[in-house]
C-alpha cells in the first residue's frame, strides 16, 4: 500500500514538474496530454492507496504515520491538479481546464456505461441459454414419456 502511494505521489510530482517546465513553450494542450494523463492517473493511485486498507498489518494500517501520509499525500496530490489547473488556463484561456475535466469525465461515464451494457448483454445471453438448456430438457422428458406410453401401449396390445 505504501508503495502504491508513493509511485503515486511521485507520478503526480514528475508531472506537474513537466508540465510547469513546458507549459510556455506548448504549442497546444496535446503536447502536454500524456503527462496531464500521468497527473490523473497517479492522483487516482493516491486516492486508491487512501481508500483501500489491505495487505499490510493492522498497526501499520491504523498507525498515525500512515494515516499522516495518506491524508497528506492526498492533499498534495489535490494541490498540484489545483496548480496544473492555473497554469492551463493561463497558458490556453479560462475553462480550458474545466473542458478537460468534463471531457474526461464524460469518457469515463461512457466506459463504464459500455461496461455495464456488455455485462448486461452477457447476463441476459446466460439467461436465454438457460432458458434454451430448460426447453430441450422439457421436450425432451415429454418426448421420452409418449415414446415410453406409445411402447407400453404396444406391448399391451400385443
Amino acid at each position: 500500500m505504501i508503495a502504491e502511494t508513493l509511485a503515486g505521489i511521485a507520478l503526480v510530482q514528475k508531472s506537474v514538474e513537466f508540465i510547469k517546465s513546458n507549459i510556455e513553450t506548448a504549442k497546444d494542450i496535446s503536447s502536454l496530454a500524456s503527462s496531464i494523463d500521468d497527473l490523473f492517473t497517479g492522483e487516482k493511485q493516491v486516492q486508491q492507496a487512501r481508500a483501500k486498507k489491505s495487505g499490510t498489518g493492522i498497526g501499520d494500517q491504523f498507525g498515525v504515520d500512515t494515516v499522516a501520509k495518506e491524508i497528506i499525500d492526498g492533499r498534495i496530490a489535490a494541490e498540484n491538479l489545483a496548480e496544473v489547473a492555473r497554469l492551463v488556463d493561463f497558458r490556453f484561456g479560462h475553462g480550458t481546464w474545466a473542458g478537460i475535466i468534463a471531457e474526461r469525465a464524460k469518457r469515463i461515464q461512457e466506459a463504464k456505461e459500455l461496461a455495464a451494457a456488455a455485462r448486461r448483454k452477457k447476463i441476459q445471453e446466460a439467461r436465454e441459454f438457460e432458458e434454451s438448456i430448460k426447453q430441450f430438457a422439457l421436450i425432451s422428458g415429454i418426448t421420452l414419456m409418449v415414446v415410453v406410453l406409445l411402447l407400453g401401449l404396444a406391448w399391451q396390445i400385443a
